[in-house]
């Protein structure tokens, strides 16, 4: 089983004058841009992982929701990277309060646009929970934007998130499990009948219906749900019978997933890790993905390269992954993009 990477595991590499306080959400395999720090202070922040130093790229945060995009310094002078812009979408209380909703990361690496989205969605597990969850979903999807300026005049990088060759959104989707009762959950759980319990996955079943996230992938859920756990004893789930005094009555479910969109992208593995800080498991994914590249003075002569994490996972974790593109979605979006954005007229 491959070891997800531990707070024990990475320490920042800080110049004097700089903020004491720094965390991160996730890491990428990325490049940065040459000769162009994002801004002087995000320049010199450093976080040394497995020998390896990263350096920030850009990060975004509102209430509770945070994202971090950073780079592996070797890829720095082989790969360009460019319009790194952030974005958030507040779409709480009355719709519009930051205690639900999403920061997003837009960049381009080499000719290959990526976004990140860290979404934070409308909690319940009653029934319509689930609509109030796709109508956040289609909200950040509506609402997330990277407007350009008068310098991107002649460098034009996708407005929305599906303008995007690959997308990567993570976070506590809080998708619970479909009339299910709590007793005959729990008893799946304990068999680690993972196959079973999935036929009652929410999310993967919105999906099926076509309520939300249309053509976006996810991996092997081979992990026991991730929510939610007693906060007297964090080893067992909340709840349960005979319930305790003081306890919440949650069914436990799959909240915190990652999903992708576009081709190029391959998962090589899914899991869940032991941190055991609040009421949910954390998750985590790796991926490769692929990147066009000019080879040369031609801007319409160019070739795909493969970043791939310098850390592999076993094999037989992954087998869901590949590079077949995923089924178009809210197909009026990405017009939208693509009428303002002429780069990408040829791609999608």
């Amino acid at each position: 089983m491959l070891n997800p990477i531990s707070s024990d595991s990475y320490h920042y590499v800080r110049n004097p004058g700089l903020e004491k306080g720094a965390s991160f959400s996730a890491i990428c395999d990325n490049a940065r841009m040459r000769g162009k720090p994002i801004t002087q202070h995000r320049h010199h922040q450093q976080a040394v992982i497995g020998g390896s130093k990263y350096k920030l790229m850009a990060s975004k945060k509102m209430v509770g929701v945070f994202v971090s995009v950073w780079m592996k310094e070797e890829l720095a002078t082989k790969y360009s990277v460019s319009n790194v812009k952030v974005s958030s979408v507040a779409c709480g209380i009355m719709g519009y309060l930051g205690n639900k909703g999403s920061v997003s990361v837009s960049m381009s690496i080499e000719r290959t646009s990526f976004c990140f989205i860290a979404a934070h969605l409308a909690s319940g597990e009653k029934q319509g929970d689930e609509g109030r969850r796709n109508h956040q979903v289609s909200e950040i999807f509506k609402r997330t934007s990277f407007p350009r300026s008068a310098k991107d005049e002649h460098n034009l990088h996708p407005l929305t998130i599906l303008g995007h060759d690959r997308i990567f959104w993570f976070g506590d989707l809080n998708y619970r499990l479909y009339n299910l009762e709590d007793n005959l959950a729990r008893h799946l759980i304990q068999k680690k009948d993972w196959k079973a319990l999935q036929e009652f996955d929410q999310l993967r079943r919105e999906q099926e219906d076509g309520g939300v996230f249309q053509g976006w992938r996810e991996g092997n859920i081979e992990f026991a749900p991730t929510y939610k756990y007693s906060s007297s004893n964090c080893n067992r789930y909340s709840g349960g019978v005979p319930s305790r005094s003081g306890e919440k009555q949650r069914t436990p479910a799959w909240c915190d997933r990652i999903l992708w969109y576009g081709k190029g992208v391959k998962l090589l593995s899914y899991l869940r890790s032991e941190i055991k800080f609040s009421d949910h498991r954390p998750v985590s994914a790796l991926f490769s993905t692929q990147i066009e590249v000019n080879k040369s003075s031609n801007p319409r002569i160019f070739s795909k390269d493969t970043i791939v994490p310098n850390i592999m996972p076993p094999e037989q974790i992954g087998t869901s992954g590949n590079y077949e593109e995923g089924k178009a979605t809210l197909l009026s979006l990405i017009v939208k993009d693509t009428e303002a954005s002429s780069i990408h007229t040829q791609k999608l």
